[in-house]
């Protein structure tokens, strides 16, 4: 069976890793494609190749020609993942199975923060939203940061839409100490008049979310489902440094559950939370395999390999997770080899 990754994260080398190793023994040949010859997933499929640095319809485009040339089975996108929902029939004309949810429409809604809050806010009540307003002008922006600062919050902002941590800061009201400067850093912290100096160079910029800055632990929740049934919700709490813990949350496994119930979102997703004077509030969701999910693997679910049977309409049984485990990491050095990379 052919299975094909395009541009993902380098973490996607344990979620090959993991499918290869599946309970069943099941074979597949993986490709993987990336824009940068150099990413290191690369090295570990079967086949790689340079995909081209393009976006939007002329991506699809690459993508169906792709599928269609070397006969793949299953495609795992994460790149352009929500215009690919909306054009699942042309891949399945083809005979591809796609890794990714097939309601379009919802993919589009968690694919922006502020349409996430809005819908979560109405359809799941006993999920907690941070105080935030959407912004796109400076003036906007100088409002919403009075307004929460009157509430006495600590203030962030991020992009409504984005990946990860790009663009994310959180507003200080002092400048850096020599003391800071020299041992602790600079981190994501930016004071207010520096933000108002880049947000005003131009009369309007893209849709901006200032809101609370929350000052508690922060999880992931890794959840295979299939529409009708989570498989497993798994707490993945970030402590210092890099160490994670996977900690048998009752209250974060409901919430993930909840969550489910009212979208059906299946296959793979990802729940992000953080903490707020005990009150774990939404950050963002993720309906794909989030960059730190083989860590959540750990506790003997194989996640990818499972979202996989679901996708292909198999029996899968409940997993019963392990928690407890914490878990750090290392660099690792890697020889880069390009014999196979074309």
């Amino acid at each position: 069976m052919k299975i094909w990754f395009n541009r993902w994260f380098t973490t996607v080398s344990h979620y090959i890793d993991m499918i290869r190793a599946n309970e069943d023994h099941r074979k597949f040949i993986v490709y993987g494609t990336h824009p940068n010859k150099d990413a290191l997933y690369l090295q570990n499929c079967d086949f790689a190749f340079v995909e081209p640095d393009i976006s939007g319809d002329e991506y699809i485009g690459f993508c169906l020609e792709f599928c269609q040339q070397h006969h793949i089975d299953i495609f795992v996108p994460r790149k352009e993942n929500v215009l690919i929902s909306k054009r699942l029939a042309e891949f399945e004309a083809l005979g591809v199975k796609v890794l990714v949810c097939p309601d379009a429409k919802l993919m589009e809604t968690m694919d922006n923060k502020a349409a996430t809050y809005q819908s979560v806010a109405k359809r799941v009540p006993a999920f907690s939203i941070p105080d935030y307003h959407v912004v796109n002008t400076i003036d906007g922006f100088k409002e919403a940061y009075e307004r929460l600062k009157d509430k006495g919050h600590t203030v962030c902002f991020k992009p409504v839409v984005g990946e990860g941590a790009n663009g994310f800061r959180v507003i200080k009201d002092q400048i850096e100490s020599i003391n800071q400067l020299f041992h602790q850093g600079i981190g994501y912290r930016i004071p207010y008049h520096y933000a108002c100096e880049i947000l005003r160079q131009q009369e309007t910029f893209p849709d901006l979310m200032v809101l609370e800055f929350l000052e508690g632990r922060e999880y992931s929740i890794d959840c295979v489902a299939s529409p009708e049934k989570l498989y497993a919700a798994i707490p993945r709490m970030k402590g210092d440094g890099r160490v994670r813990e996977l900690v048998e949350s009752l209250e974060l496994i409901e919430m993930a559950r909840k969550f489910h119930q009212e979208y059906q979102l299946p296959y793979v997703f990802n729940i992000q939370v953080k903490y707020n004077k005990d009150v774990p509030k939404l950050l963002e969701i993720n309906p794909r395999m989030s960059g730190g999910m083989h860590v959540s693997c750990l506790s003997g679910i194989n996640i990818p390999y499972l979202a996989i049977k679901v996708l292909l309409g198999e029996k899968v049984d409940r997993p019963e997770p392990s928690f407890g485990i914490r878990v750090s990491h290392i660099e690792k050095e890697m020889i880069l080899k390009y014999g196979d990379i074309s």
